[in-house]
């Protein structure tokens, strides 16, 4: 039984109902219910009940989980239940009902990044390395023992956009590991570094404020890990544009004649530079309101930023912190 409602689940969800179906065969999936979304805020199935829809499996919706619930799982015999990112607390007797075990598939190295938002703030964070870990459940926050993890690279013009689709693949590799090892009994956990953990925490829009007063390198891992949600922006003569990709173009500060963060510098052939207090962020892909997200020279062609343009400062929410955060 699949437990989700993140489309990040799609591909590996289609893997076991093809190639992977000769490990496992997917019964039903619990996701969320139908919520409105779009300009009209028509309600629409979310991609997990419609792939189950589409292949004739039940797809069961409820608000908070029940008694009965843990019924449809004992029913249905199942043998796993395997989640990932379904948003929801799994109490004990829910963890327990299947045969063999309930699986967690959680998109960091753990102990690193336990929370909701693991993918978008390992980038944000400058890593340039992540996973995902298969773990058991435990009432803590995603602190089981670990069976298996699969590194991610992350490269220095990635977004969250691309380690996303890295992931969705990354899920599969793992559990051609580990499903054959589990149903022969051979799954081995290990307790997790419980001191080396970090939490993030679910992202808001006011994430995506930009102070320029920080490092370059910094202003440009929080864009990139933030792409396309919830989106960094810039104010310019009453427009909202939004940024979709970014790199540290001068990191020496010492290299650069003296500037005041947030200046503009004006545009070079990769980007559009713009002075922080620690160097120059090239901003590489821009989009107005209502618009295209396009590299940044097609995009100044049509919206030119004139060099000395100032962009306004304001405070970055933290992402990370040792603690759980809400």
């Amino acid at each position: 039984m699949f437990l989700g409602s993140d489309p990040i689940a799609l591909p590996m969800l289609d893997w076991l109902a093809g190639e992977g179906k000769t490990m496992a065969e997917v019964i039903g999936v619990f996701t969320g219910p139908d919520r409105p979304s779009g300009r009209g805020q028509k309600s629409r199935p979310n991609p997990i009940k419609a792939w189950a829809g589409e292949r004739g499996l039940p797809a069961y919706l409820p608000e908070k989980l029940t008694d009965s619930d843990r019924e449809q799982l004992k029913q249905q015999a199942t043998d796993v239940s395997l989640v990932l990112a379904y948003g929801q607390i799994l109490r004990e007797p829910f963890i327990a009902a299947p045969r063999l075990a309930t699986l967690n598939l959680h998109c960091s190295l753990l102990p690193k990044y336990r929370g909701a938002s693991p993918i978008q703030s390992a980038i944000a964070s400058g890593e340039r390395m992540t996973g995902v870990s298969l773990m058991k459940i435990v009432r803590q926050l995603d602190a089981g023992p670990v069976a298996d993890r699969e590194p991610v690279p992350i490269g220095p013009l990635d977004t969250a956009a691309e380690i996303e689709a890295a992931m969705a693949e990354a899920c599969q590799t793992v559990l051609a590991r580990a499903l054959p090892r589990l149903a022969r009994g051979e799954l081995d956990f290990a307790e997790q570094d419980h001191a080396g953990s970090s939490y993030c925490r679910r992202l808001l829009k006011e994430d995506g404020a930009l102070d320029w007063h920080a490092l370059a390198a910094d202003l440009a891992a929080r864009i990139n890990g933030l792409f396309p949600w919830p989106g960094c922006t810039i104010e310019i003569g009453g427009h909202q544009l939004r940024l979709g990709q970014a790199e540290a173009a001068i990191s020496d500060p010492a290299a650069l004649p003296a500037g005041e963060a947030g200046q503009v510098v004006g545009p070079d052939a990769e980007g559009l530079l713009v002075e922080t207090g620690g160097g120059r962020v090239r901003l590489r892909r821009l989009q107005r309101s209502g618009g295209r997200m396009l590299p940044a020279s097609e995009f100044l062609r049509g919206f030119p930023i004139p060099a000395g343009t100032r962009l306004t400062s304001h405070p970055m929410p933290p992402l990370v912190s040792p603690h759980p955060l809400r």
